[in-house]
């Protein structure tokens, strides 16, 4: 039985929002969510914006995430009724925050974990967070098709309780 978390976007944009504050990169906010959902799943037992993760060219991209920036980008549908373009717009590689976060959609561990994940790994170059990205979750899925949860879970301390908690949840 594959484990699926349900993709909150509001918080994806409160989310994107609060790491483009530090490193507006796209690609390193999308690094940057990676690692703060893995560090919240290993502590809260689940991702911060919740959904999945793709297995793409660079390393793991969140699906929804990366959904929403194309939207806003002006390549991609997306199917929702928050209000994208008055959060943010993307400029070549860059999101552009048009306000702040709303950290009030934002659980206090969400914000550590977040926090945690900037200062850890917001200043790495694209080839450190690139490698550091290609961890063993994502070598389990091929180029373009899904990370399943139960990869990433196995990345983790107590990965064995973890899946147990997850499946039984």
């Amino acid at each position: 039985m594959r484990i699926k978390q349900r993709f909150d976007t509001k918080k994806a944009i409160e989310a994107i929002l609060y790491i483009a504050e530090h490193n507006p990169d796209t690609y390193d906010l999308m690094k940057i969510l990676y690692f703060a959902d893995k560090e919240h799943l290993a502590k809260y037992g689940r991702f911060i914006c919740g959904g999945s993760y793709i297995a793409m060219r660079l390393g793991p991209v969140p699906s929804g995430v990366y959904d929403i920036i194309k939207y806003a980008r002006g390549d991609g549908i997306f199917l929702i009724s928050e209000p994208i373009a008055d959060a943010f717009e993307v400029r070549g590689y860059n999101i552009i925050p048009l306000r702040v976060a709303n950290v009030e959609l934002l659980s206090e561990s969400d914000l550590e974990c977040l926090g945690e994940a900037i200062k850890q790994y917001g200043h790495l170059s694209l080839g450190e967070l690139k490698a550091l990205s290609h961890d063993a979750a994502y070598q389990e899925a091929d180029v373009n098709d899904v990370i399943p949860i139960e990869a990433i879970v196995k990345t983790l301390p107590d990965s064995e309780l973890l899946l147990d908690y997850l499946q039984n949840a």
